[in-house]
């Protein structure tokens, strides 16, 4: 691996960490300071927007700040990235996404790995990611015509704004769905339902691809 690519690849690593322990960290913080869901909700929702502004403002120079495996497999797919290098990204966002969950429980005092019991199973649910995963993609692929560096406040809006409007809270993250499996707090997800989850988001991404291919002309 050259030293570009390992650089890249370690922030994607870095980027989906930090992004988990955000998403999760802010449940948790919420639960222990709320009981009412209302608060907790809202907290999630603040951190995880301005979080992940944050974030792909710090790599967007260096990765392009995907985090996210869809985003990676639609710049894979667009030519905008060699294979080997999306399949890296993907790789270390899998990675960053489970060390980001044994670093928080870790700050919370929490056993490092646990197994989410949360209920997210129902049909309603799955369409709400793929509307949320859709919209991502189509803000990404949108708001980067206009500029990159409007895509981060985009994003962070977007995925704040899909916390409440969709009845799944937008994971829209493959590799994120994955680690919320692991938590058994207020973001957790049952494993059982992983999969579909990330089914609906890959075909979300996918859709998104094209509908943006055709309205950009690219």
């Amino acid at each position: 691996m050259n030293t570009s690519l390992l650089r890249k690849v370690i922030s994607e690593a870095i980027g989906t960490a930090f992004l988990v322990m955000i998403v999760i960290g802010s449940g948790i913080m919420g639960q222990n300071l709320s009981t009412d869901t209302l608060s907790i909700l809202l907290a999630n929702t603040l951190a995880t927007g301005m979080g992940l502004t944050t974030l792909i403002w710090v790599f967007i120079a260096i990765s392009g700040a995907h985090f996210n495996p869809v985003v990676t497999l639609v710049m894979l797919l667009r030519r905008e990235m060699p294979a080997l290098d999306a399949l890296a990204y993907i790789a270390a966002q899998f990675l960053g996404a489970m060390l980001g969950v044994i670093i928080v429980h870790a700050m919370f005092d929490l056993a490092l790995l646990q197994s989410s019991s949360n209920y997210r199973g129902d049909v309603n649910v799955y369409f709400s990611e793929v509307i949320a995963t859709f919209g991502l993609l189509m803000t990404i692929l949108s708001v980067r015509q206009l500029s990159m560096l409007a895509v981060a406040p985009a994003v962070g809006l977007y995925i704040s704004a899909g916390y409440w409007f969709t009845a799944s809270t937008s994971f829209a993250n493959p590799a994120v769905t994955v680690a919320r499996g692991f938590t058994d707090s207020f973001t957790g997800i049952d494993p059982v339902f992983i999969m579909p989850f990330i089914g609906a988001q890959l075909i979300a991404a996918l859709l998104a691809m094209l509908l943006m291919s055709f309205l950009l002309d690219d």
